[in-house]
Order: C-alpha cells, then structure tokens, then sequence
C-alpha cells in the first residue's frame, strides 16, 4: 500500500507492559480525506476516535461485521460517539475499517451519521479496491 495509505498513530496506553499484542493500523486516503472533513465541523472528532484507535491498537476489534464483502474482506462498522451533537453513538460518526491481519487493520473511511444514514458493501468495495489497485 504504498500512496493510498499511511500510518494512524492513537496515543499509547497508560501502561504499555500490559499490552501483549500491538496492531498496527494504517489509513486509506478516503479516511484521510473524510476525517480532515469532518474536523472542519467538528472540533472533537480526532479525540473522540483517540478511545476507540487505542482499543484498535490493543486488537480488540470493535463494532459489526459487515455482510456482503465475500469471506475474505474482513470489514467493521463501529459507532463513535461524537461529543460535539451530544446525542450519543446512534447519531455519531461511523468508523469502517479492514481487519488485515490479526496485527494490521486499514482505517477504510468515517462519515457522520447526520451527513449519511449508511454506506453500501458496493461502497465499501470500492475503497477497499482503490487500496490495492494502487499497489
């Protein structure tokens, strides 16, 4: 992957001796592009997804399997809480990403549930082609 992504670093646990497994997580220049986005309406989205990046990290794998993908496109949809609506997950962001590997996930993108009700496996597809045609 080598221009379509780049590393997403959340900041290191309290104590890292009780970490035992460390993933690594890049991101697509779809996530790159969206997060800027959004951060342009909301100011907390980067530390809002901080909580959810460190559980990544620490390879607890987060949200729903999406359905649709074929059995080896392993893709998450999770609920992030977006502090600056207070409305809670349901009407917060929704990050999707790509379990690679056990170590080694791929941020796909992140929307607002207030910009967009879904997004389609076709959709999801799409990013996930654009990521490996460019290798």
């Amino acid at each position: 992957m080598n221009n379509e992504s780049s590393s997403y670093h959340a900041h290191p646990p309290e104590d890292e001796h009780q970490q035992t497994t460390t993933v690594s997580i890049d991101a697509t220049t779809e996530f790159q592009r969206s997060l800027r986005d959004l951060s342009k309406r909301y100011r907390s989205v980067r530390s809002d997804l901080q909580v959810v990046m460190q559980q990544l990290e620490a390879g607890n794998f987060l949200g729903d399997r999406m359905v649709g993908l074929g059995e080896g496109c392993v893709v998450f949809k999770v609920r992030v809480r977006n502090r600056d609506i207070q409305k809670g997950k349901s009407a917060g962001y929704r990050l999707i990403y790509q379990v690679e590997s056990p170590t080694s996930l791929l941020l796909l993108t992140i929307y607002s549930k207030s910009d967009r009700s879904d997004i389609t496996a076709n959709e999801v597809r799409d990013i996930v082609g654009s990521v490996y045609r460019d290798d």
